[in-house]
């Protein structure tokens, strides 16, 4: 008869294989641990390991009625972290059968569930994982992609421009309409709603939606271009998501929005669906991923959660800009716009990636540059994004001393400027102030939005930097 010693457990006689091979088909997660004092390395890792998986603090009798040894997570390797000895890297392995085909929501219950709460362990992030291809396509991902969106909009060869509609609250539907026509004529792709704007006393959703569904369409027809404004469909309920979603779909709108965090992967992978059946595009706003991603001893990295985001489904999503008013690393960042677009990112830890990651055929997203940009940024986005990405500027249009068509303008104009030049070889970063100087000379709107936003910048240190390791 079998027998147990139901003490307390030492994790590193179960959970921790050094000689472990990971498979093709493993969960791959990295995690970057400060240990209590004393605890040794290989037991701390062994306890993230036994705790995002099978095991509990003691021996239990039910160990005997499964096959622990096929079902555990295994840590199988720890690395340091160089000029850090406060923590260290632990890689662990999950078998796949862990993980609810599909459920975004189901691996982010294991992996970051009751372990962060775990008392031998000071500190715990998340830094990375590698969903294996087999997980992968069992994922919805996004509901069109980059290339399906492109011929949606019927916007080619260069990246699209938008605007976030300020104040972020208190203007009248009719008034808020105003605006974002003004955008749209001026030469914008999309305008969109903020995160906080859903159905305040203010501004109810329906009435929102029905004027600027007016003013979409009125822009259209006086620029003889495809516009869309960014409607956000976040709600107190999934029922009530779903009527506004329906209602977008009704007035003829190509996009929604979502605030994916705030709202729930459950709702966001419902919602993604839902636009892969009705055609409609989705727009994503990470409003909450700073109080996960940004202290860099605990939580979650933004890459995993930008990889979650793309297996839970949307086309478009906000990424920082490096240059503007948010968090965010050059080369970090670069990292996570290859996680939305790319088929295969491999391993790159210069850029903060710890696996390979393969997505098959699943399409890419748009990365989305927001967040205290104006048009002296435009060479800077130009070379860090490339073409495929969405450059959206909110007081950088709005704020124009001749209004918003004019920003609008303004923007446009130093867009093509910089991406003729990119297209001639120019180094466009480098070569941007003479570029959109000379293009300033045939536009009096980019001329005064080169002088109105002349000195602004927002040169601040990044707080969650990668880790001497990765550079």
């Amino acid at each position: 008869m079998a027998t147990y010693d139901a003490g307390v457990k030492d994790y590193a006689q179960t959970y921790w294989e050094p000689d472990y091979e990971p498979k093709d088909t493993d969960l791959l997660a990295c995690f970057k641990i400060t240990p209590q004092e004393g605890v040794p390395r290989e037991e701390a890792a062994a306890a993230v390991a036994a705790e995002s998986s099978t095991g509990t603090w003691t021996t239990v009798w039910t160990d005997l009625l499964t096959d622990l040894d096929y079902y555990k997570g295994r840590a199988y390797r720890v690395e340091d972290v160089p000029g850090d000895p406060s923590c260290f890297y632990a890689f662990v392995a999950y078998p796949l059968d862990l993980f609810e085909e599909g459920s975004v929501v189901n691996v982010l219950t294991s992996l970051v569930g009751n372990v962060f709460g775990f008392k031998a362990i000071r500190a715990l992030r998340l830094e990375d994982v590698r969903f294996p291809l087999h997980y992968v396509l069992t994922c919805g991902g996004p509901p069109n992609g980059i290339i399906v969106e492109r011929d949606k909009m019927d916007k080619y060869g260069r990246p699209l421009l938008g605007c976030t509609i300020k104040p972020k609250l208190g203007l009248s539907g009719k008034n808020y309409g105003r605006a974002v026509y003004e955008c749209l004529r001026g030469g914008l792709d999309f305008t969109k709603d903020d995160e906080n704007v859903n159905s305040q006393p203010f501004m109810r959703w329906r009435d929102r939606f029905e004027n600027v569904a007016e003013a979409v369409k009125l822009a259209e027809a006086e620029t003889g271009e495809r516009k869309g404004h960014y409607l956000n469909v976040t709600a107190p309920t999934v029922e009530d998501m779903y009527e506004r979603a329906e209602f977008a779909k009704e007035l003829g709108m190509p996009i929604i929005m979502h605030d994916f965090l705030t709202a729930g992967f459950t709702a966001n992978t419902s919602l993604a669906n839902w636009c892969r059946r009705n055609g409609m595009l989705l727009h994503i706003h990470r409003a909450m991923h700073a109080v996960i991603d940004r202290n860099p001893y605990h939580g979650i990295h933004f890459r995993v959660l930008v990889k979650c985001l793309r297996l839970s489904g949307g086309d478009h999503m906000h990424s920082g800009t490096v240059v503007g008013k948010l968090e965010g690393d050059r080369e970090a960042t670069l990292g996570w716009i290859d996680l939305m677009r790319e088929r295969f990112v491999p391993e790159q830890r210069s850029r903060g990636i710890f696996f390979d990651q393969d997505f098959g055929h699943m399409p890419g997203l748009f990365p989305v540059a927001s967040g205290g940009i104006h048009v002296w940024h435009i060479p800077s986005l130009v070379a860090i994004f490339g073409d495929d990405a969405v450059f959206q500027f909110g007081g950088g249009t709005l704020g124009h001393p001749w209004g918003n068509a004019a920003g609008a303008t303004a923007n446009r104009v130093a867009l093509e400027a910089c991406v003729e030049a990119r297209n001639d070889g120019r180094d466009v970063e480098n070569e941007g102030t003479e570029i959109l100087t000379r293009a300033a000379k045939s536009s009096p709107e980019l001329a005064a939005a080169l002088e109105t936003w002349r000195n602004i910048r927002f040169e601040y240190d990044s707080v969650d930097k990668l880790d001497e390791v990765a550079k």
